[in-house]
């Protein structure tokens, strides 16, 4: 499969050009224009990379990045700037950015840095999975079974803990019952299917502290969790 890439550039002619390269190079591009769908692809979209401008409508780069860094802590951030001051590089590492590139760049520049990121994940076994989450007012550590809200921990069993990560891992799309059954239960049959419901329960039950989460059941076909 091809990487997949976030390229956020509100240049247009700037944006077709490094676009085009970048598939030229054999990479799958997702290119948005402004902050606010940045944002929203990152959170439906299942990406190896993002290339991040600075100066953005709606949400800068900056703000972008820190959104991205609450729900996955893995992934690369290349910062795309046109500022040379020592602090915004510095704000933008402090803020979850891996590297930046200060425009104008060479496209050489950017596929280089693109491709040192990708070796690297693919030198660790692949995309690395994180296994601490930040959403909402959540913080999910599913090493150690454990969801903080507010200071307060609920210790989850392991079967509870590996529905959330698997939610997490697919935000805000539509996950079927049968694929959840046979991933975390090994078959889909009538009984584990009321076991997934209670599970299903106990995570909302969980989750009550931030209303902007919800676990949504999609009739005759399963379940959205929308964060």
């Amino acid at each position: 499969m091809k990487p997949h890439l976030l390229y956020v550039e509100d240049d247009e002619s700037l944006g077709f050009v490094t676009k085009d390269n970048l598939e030229m190079q054999g990479y799958e591009i997702t290119h948005c224009t402004d902050g606010k769908s940045a944002l929203d692809a990152a959170k439906q979209g299942n990406f190896d990379l993002c290339i991040l401008d600075v100066m953005l409508p709606e949400m800068d780069g900056f703000a972008v990045a820190e959104e991205i860094r609450r729900f996955n802590t893995d992934i690369p951030i290349i910062f795309l700037t046109a500022k040379s001051l020592k602090e915004d590089k510095i704000k933008g590492l402090r803020l979850g950015g891996d590297d930046y590139i200060t425009k104008p760049f060479s496209i050489e520049e950017l596929i280089l840095k693109v491709e040192i990121f990708l070796r690297r994940r693919n030198l660790s076994g692949g995309a690395l999975k994180p296994t601490v989450f930040r959403f909402g007012c959540y913080e999910f550590d599913y090493k150690n079974l454990g969801l903080t809200c507010n200071g307060a921990t609920e210790t989850l069993t392991q079967r509870e803990a590996d529905l959330l990560k698997y939610f997490l891992d697919n935000p805000n799309q539509v996950v079927k019952r049968s694929d959840i059954l046979e991933k975390l239960w090994g078959e889909d049959d009538y009984f584990m299917g009321r076991s997934l419901d209670v599970f299903i329960s106990r995570l909302r039950k969980y989750l009550r502290h931030d209303e902007s989460l919800k676990v949504e059941n999609i009739h005759g076909v399963g379940f959205r969790f929308n964060m």
